[in-house]
């Protein structure tokens, strides 16, 4: 499967990410750019150590704990993430199903405190994710068709020669009234990806900081999602990051996140 988000499970959703080989001599549109960033090489599986920090104005952080999985079964990817730690969020569990198809994402939380799994609605999917800056929309892999892309201007950006396509839903209910995402023009990696309101105010920017190369496979490693317009923010680091180990497909489950690894 193909996908567009900093993978998003947490990893992926994150952003348009991607890798190709470089083209020159050519004048890419927008939709060509999503293409190559969309059409990135992932690896059949990934497993990984994650640390989300949360900072509020003030500075003051909280910091959770949590290992994730990923599988791309084809015409399904499917991820789950288990929470290790503080205590108040410890045993809780989230996993996503998206679709390579028009088919929309299939999530659920598990809730140790009403040992209950509830699957998210449509109508949940603008809610934040455990009090970060992500919402659950952010972690589906939204698909390029969903939009429509045009390339606004090429431009340096910390160093890097980007490309900046601008991505409008083809929904006009939909909780972004657009994005713009800076594409490194060397490897096709997305770089930075501003998040615009319904009211067409900046709303949150999600800044890649770190991408590594393991086994072929470009892994964003360090990032962060900042909400301007509360003054709040998330960082990821993902640490033991391994990828095709063959993890089962009994690991994807209702019952798993009951269960935790």
């Amino acid at each position: 499967m193909k996908n567009l988000h900093i993978k998003t499970t947490l990893i992926a959703m994150i952003i348009v990410l991607g890798f190709s080989p470089v083209m020159t001599g050519q004048t890419l549109t927008g939709k060509q750019i999503i293409e190559k960033v969309y059409n990135r090489p992932t690896g059949d599986d990934q497993t990984s150590d994650l640390v989300m920090t949360l900072i509020n104005k003030s500075g003051a952080t909280r910091v959770r704990e949590i290992k994730q999985f990923t599988k791309d079964l084809g015409e399904v990817e499917k991820s789950i993430m288990f929470f290790l730690s503080p205590a108040d969020v410890k045993n809780t569990s989230f996993m996503s199903w998206t679709y390579d198809s028009d088919q929309n994402d299939d999530q659920w939380i598990y809730l140790p405190a009403l040992k209950k799994t509830k699957r998210i609605s449509s109508d949940s999917k603008s809610d934040y994710f455990m009090g970060s800056d992500f919402t659950y929309d952010d972690l589906g892999d939204r698909k390029q068709e969903d939009d429509t892309h045009q390339l606004l201007r090429e431009e340096t950006l910390d160093g890097k020669e980007c490309y900046v396509v601008e991505s409008v839903s083809k929904d006009e209910d939909y909780m972004y009234s657009k994005t713009v995402v800076w594409v490194n023009k060397a490897n096709f990696i997305g770089v930075k990806k501003d998040f615009y309101d319904e009211d067409e105010d900046l709303l949150k920017t999600l800044t890649i900081k770190d991408v590594e190369k393991i086994s072929d496979i470009w892994v964003i490693t360090n990032s962060e999602m900042k909400n301007v317009q509360k003054n709040h923010r998330t960082t990821i680091i993902l640490n033991n990051i391994q990828i095709n180990t063959g993890i089962s497909d009994s690991k994807f489950t209702e019952r798993m996140m009951m269960r935790g690894m």
